[in-house]
């Protein structure tokens, strides 16, 4: 009863059943990778993406075979081809993705097709180990693809070197295994170990790419969250400064009517104007349209009148524009912070401060007066460092993520920073 099973399965493998399979192998691996790509819009691109995961986790490959050399390059070319986002972002999924494939194809080929001459075995354990493998990590992939600023997939594509020039190793350099036995059972050892670090290597990436990830949403939401704070402590200041109107009201009022019945009409209408010029009745300042940085400018400007610096101020915001909320507050905040902590100390305490988004660009302009000669060791993008460089590196990255610019650095007693963003183009998925 075995034997005639057997080769009926052959026979079944060497029809259609191995195109089904090969197919199951790229489906599970397609699935496995969707989360941390960003496809082209197209689905043809989608269909060569499967097609090239299916070739590739069907491919027979072994320790000592030169098949991986020749795979590469398509698998690369295809795949850069089939996606979109960061270049940087893409080669270290592409390394992570491609080491996962051909660490399980190279393991199942040498190992378990050493004992399976008719290739039934090796053909039917693929699917299974990349079905259990996406089964094991799909409750952890998120619904829409993962993004990381450019230095974590700078710091990914460095960690995903690792298993690649492993895998390259093993199966590349023990060529010549078949020049003596002990070169192929040094071979045969030596794959065993690696292929396996290889695989688990892979799916740490994986796993280290959505805890990273997971850490950005946790510092955006952080970042949310100070820009309400900011506002609320606006709106608390404003019910401060009305609650302390309401109780001196009374005492307004009384004195009011000692000047009416004393006939000084003139110093009535003085006193009457002192009160409405006050900041209870003035309401929430409205320095642009746009709420987010309206908000933050408000408070911004609040405490550089309670430390007596003089603000020149000229912004031009629409209510919507095609940059986050968190990146807009910490170009604003950090801009603003930057700037009053580089009065200090300075003859004439003066900051100037313009902001315009119109025609597709976000321009910023801040100046301020500095005090003394700037400390050493602070990262500007100019050779005269200033006493600056707090929230400097995270706005140069926003603005490389906006494909703008970002200018820094002190002349002639002064500070002045420049921000140019192009508000036509979304910040790349992730950061292209």
């Amino acid at each position: 009863m075995g034997e005639p099973f057997w080769e009926v399965l052959q026979q079944m493998l060497r029809g259609g059943l191995w195109y089904g399979l090969a197919l199951l192998n790229g489906y599970a691996l397609y699935r496995l990778s969707a989360p941390f790509l960003f496809m082209r819009r197209k689905w043809r691109w989608r269909a060569i993406l499967l097609l090239l995961l299916t070739g590739s986790s069907g491919m027979v490959i072994w320790v000592g075979d030169p098949n991986l050399l020749y795979t590469l390059p398509v698998f690369l070319g295809v795949f850069f081809l089939c996606t979109r986002g960061d270049r940087v972002g893409r080669l270290a999924m592409c390394l992570t993705i491609f080491c996962l494939a051909m660490s399980v194809c190279a393991l199942l080929d040498t190992y378990l097709g050493s004992l399976d001459y008719d290739d039934v075995l090796t053909r039917l354990a693929r699917p299974v180990v990349f079905g259990g493998l996406y089964l094991l990590l799909r409750r952890r992939l998120p619904e829409e693809p993962v993004t990381l600023p450019p230095r974590l997939w700078r710091l990914m594509l460095g960690l995903s070197a690792m298993p690649f020039c492993a895998l390259a190793a093993v199966v590349l350099l023990t060529y010549t295994k078949y020049d003596s036995p002990a070169a192929y059972a040094q071979a045969m050892n030596l794959g065993l170990v690696v292929l396996p670090f290889v695989l688990l290597t892979s799916l740490m990436l994986l796993r280290a790419v959505l805890v990273l990830a997971d850490h950005e949403k946790l510092e955006q939401a952080s970042q949310l969250a100070s820009v309400r704070e900011v506002y609320y402590q606006g709106l608390q200041q404003q019910e401060t400064q009305v609650r302390r109107l309401r109780h001196d009201l009374r005492n307004h009022l009384t004195a009011l009517q000692g000047l009416l019945e004393a006939g000084d009409t003139p110093k009535a209408l003085e006193y009457l104007q002192k009160i409405s010029g006050s900041a209870a009745l003035g309401g929430t300042r409205h320095l642009c349209a746009n709420e987010t940085a309206n908000a933050v400018l408000c408070a911004k400007t609040g405490e550089m009148e309670r430390e007596g610096i003089t603000l020149d101020l000229a912004v031009s915001l629409p209510g919507e524009l095609p940059i986050a909320d968190t990146d807009l507050v910490a170009l604003l905040g950090n801009a603003l912070d930057n700037a009053i902590e580089g009065t200090r100390g300075a003859a004439e305490r003066r900051i100037t401060l313009r902001c315009k988004g119109d025609k597709g660009l976000f321009m910023l302009r801040v100046k301020n007066t500095i005090g003394a000669m700037p400390r050493t060791g602070l990262a500007t993008t100019k050779g005269d460092k200033a006493a600056h460089g707090f929230g400097i590196s995270g706005m140069r990255e926003i603005a490389r993520r906006y494909h703008g610019t970002l200018e820094a650095g002190a002349r002639e007693g002064a500070f002045e920073l420049v921000v140019c963003l192009f508000m036509g183009e979304s910040p790349a998925p992730p950061g292209a």
